[in-house]
């Protein structure tokens, strides 16, 4: 079995380094890596040394970031260059050392099945170099399921999240990847996981295979990213009939920053500074 690592980026060559550093250290070496930039010319030639060598491959961007356009690139490229898995990292992900064996085992015991792993938060200030203390100090989100190690959860495909998962060669044939009319941030992950669920392809929660997310700022809500989410939420609705991301949506109208019109879509009424 070939297992395929594919990250997409823009920016953040620093995380890019770390998870790359990790992938080093895994148990079970990647048979390829695939960094998909996305308009970030200075990955053109990145060389690190050190397997896994990555192939890099350029997406234009024309506006907003191409997120579902570029891992479906990254996934096809991998296909292409024979994996029979490939695993998805964002690029502010480090890998576990065991993540790649436990996806690898658990889409041979769970064939064309979505298959996904905790991710733990890293808080500000951790030691890089110390990945040995990630698992202290890792905080995994409270709303997701974090099974053992060992063990394999089945889950609701609402859940999903593309910060790290894999797919078989089947599972991704028949999903036929992301929907490319999502730009942005927000809703291609709810999108992606309810397409796989039409398809009867099962949400498996892999423990242990546990992907380390390192810290950078951000807001809760998501304020800066509030044009993209309207537009991906309005999108998202006219595919699947209901409002993904209710939780900003109705708190960035208790701010005051969006409203309802007369057909009930979400629009944009105040500014964001």
């Amino acid at each position: 079995m070939r297992v395929a690592v594919v990250t997409i980026v823009s920016g953040r060559h620093e995380h890019l380094e770390r998870q790359h550093a990790a992938l080093a250290r895994s148990t079970r070496a990647a048979d390829d890596y695939i960094v998909v930039a996305m308009g970030d010319a200075a990955l053109g030639g990145w060389a690190p040394g050190g397997a896994p060598a990555p192939f890099v491959v350029d997406v234009p961007v024309d506006g907003r970031l191409p997120l579902a356009a570029a891992r479906n690139r990254g996934a096809d490229l991998a296909l292409e260059r024979g994996a029979d898995v490939v695993v998805f990292l964002d690029v502010d992900c480090i890998p576990h050392p065991q993540l790649l064996d436990l996806y690898a085992k658990a889409a041979q015991q769970h064939p064309r099945s979505l298959l996904t792993g905790p991710v733990g938060y890293l808080p500000e200030g951790v030691d890089y170099n110390r990945p040995a203390s990630f698992d202290d100090v890792a905080h995994v989100h409270a709303f997701r399921p974090n099974p053992s190690p060992g063990e394999i959860d089945r889950g609701r495909h609402e859940l999903f999240w593309s910060l790290s998962f894999a797919v078989d060669r089947a599972a991704w044939r028949d999903l036929d990847g992301f929907f490319e009319g999502y730009t942005g941030y927000g809703g291609e992950d709810t999108d992606f996981g309810l397409a796989a669920d039409d398809a009867g392809i099962d949400l498996v929660w892999v423990g242990g295979a546990v992907a380390y997310h390192q810290f950078h700022e951000t807001q809760d809500p998501p304020v800066q990213h509030l044009d993209d989410i309207l537009t991906n939420a309005a999108l998202f609705e006219s595919r699947w009939g209901f409002w993904p991301m209710r939780g900003w949506l109705d708190e960035f109208e208790r701010r005051g920053l969006v409203g309802r019109d007369a057909a009930g879509l979400y629009t944009r009424i105040g500014v964001t500074t």
